[in-house]
């Protein structure tokens, strides 16, 4: 067994900064016009391997311009790229609005990612037999999704955004689950439980009442809820002046991946996880702000 295999999205990012987000029919003047990597498989490859991780990644880029600019930073972070195809289709892309409180708002287009599918994954079947931890979102086709957690080796982590029908005995395979508290609602009305409630600790009991083993719930700057059926903590997150949030739950996610493989528990892998994803948070840009293992992290106030 070795490492964290990664089956996701790999997109270039094309970022407009607005002073708020605009109103429906609404023009605003805008900044930036950056291409950035990204991409929520990608991204998580990243802040995996940054964390120390020994990571690889299967997934697909098209054979255009922006290729280059997406895989750039992947490979800067020593993330296997050798279940990476290049296809004919264009290479996923991320439209992304961010508005002066840090705020972002995506528009996704998956180009190539649309190529992950069942055939595909399957095809790397001994990478994935090999992997200690499989992570997941859902920006590949559900029958990607779904091969992957039938060929892991082993633990496999999912954090389903955004949130796409895949197979229900795929989903509940997650351990944990994670998800931020819109996503949590749709996940449980994906598999029929009815929304009770918004808050926290009912979201994420009702997760683990639908069948996940382990939930680590997402909260922004008041940080998450993780757990499983002995009981949930709260885990807090520094207070930060945020710049750009584009990412920063991406980085979260690596990291905690990150911290698992090196042998931690979930409750101290998401303290480590939330230092990062708020680190993320002051600069801008998603894999471009990752912090590597050695980096000053901020810490949270008592």
């Amino acid at each position: 067994m070795s490492g964290v295999v990664v089956v996701g999205s790999i997109n270039a990012d094309l970022v407009a900064r607005v002073p708020r987000h605009p109103q429906p029919g609404e023009t605003l003047l805008g900044s930036g016009g950056d291409i950035t990597p990204g991409g929520k498989g990608a991204n998580q490859a990243v802040a995996a391997a940054l964390q120390g991780a020994e990571v690889t990644l299967i997934g697909a880029v098209g054979s255009d311009a922006y290729a280059e600019p997406a895989t750039e930073l992947l490979r800067a972070a020593g993330v296997n790229m050798v279940g990476v195809a290049t296809t004919s289709e264009t290479t996923g892309l991320a439209v992304i609005t961010v508005a002066e409180d840090g705020e972002n708002s995506i528009v996704f287009i998956p180009g190539a990612n649309a190529t992950v599918d069942a055939e595909y994954v399957r095809s790397h079947a001994d990478i994935l037999k090999g992997a200690e931890i499989t992570l997941l979102q859902g920006e590949i086709p559900a029958s990607g999704f779904e091969a992957a957690t039938q060929l892991a080796g082993s633990r496999i982590v999912v954090n389903l955004a955004p949130v796409v029908e895949v197979p229900r005995e795929a989903l509940l395979k997650a351990d944990p689950i994670m998800a931020n508290e819109h996503e949590a609602g749709l996940i449980l009305e994906q598999l029929g439980f009815p929304v009770e409630s918004l808050d926290p600790e009912v979201l994420a009991q009702a997760l683990l009442d639908a069948g996940f083993t382990s939930v680590v719930l997402t909260l922004g700057a008041h940080g998450a809820l993780v757990g499983d059926h002995a009981g949930l903590v709260a885990v807090p997150t520094p207070r930060i002046d945020a710049v750009d949030t584009t990412g920063a739950g991406d980085a979260f996610a690596g990291a905690f991946v990150a911290k698992l493989l090196a042998g931690q528990d979930m409750i101290t892998a998401a303290r480590h996880a939330a230092r990062v994803g708020a680190y993320t948070a002051t600069g801008r840009g998603a894999q471009a702000s990752y912090p590597t293992a050695a980096a000053e992290l901020p810490e949270v106030s008592e």
